[in-house]
């Protein structure tokens, strides 16, 4: 079954999570997830101020997790710690 990685930030240092967002894409996508909302344009309607929000797809909730887990998502993953406040959430998909 399908699960999605979705992530809501609010960047306050813009070149440090650039250093996120170079090592992180693709320790994602080479764990099996695939972007379907990277950023872009978006309308906030309730809640918080989070002005970037992210969607991945992954191929079940475990190959998430693992993804999340990894090395090499967890050296990205440095460089948001100090950058950027986040809410992250593993969701598993109806289908």
């Amino acid at each position: 079954m399908k699960a999605y990685w979705i992530t809501r930030c609010h960047v306050h240092n813009a070149a440090e999570y650039d250093e996120y967002i170079k090592l992180a894409g693709p320790a994602i996508s080479k764990h099996g997830g695939k972007f379907l909302v990277r950023g872009g344009e978006q309308i906030e309607l309730e809640g918080g101020q989070y002005e970037r929000t992210v969607l991945v797809e992954f191929n079940s909730m475990n190959e998430a997790k693992l993804c999340y887990e990894s090395i090499d998502y967890q050296e990205a993953l440095q460089y948001s710690k100090n950058s950027s406040n986040r809410h992250v959430v593993l969701v598993q998909g109806i289908n």
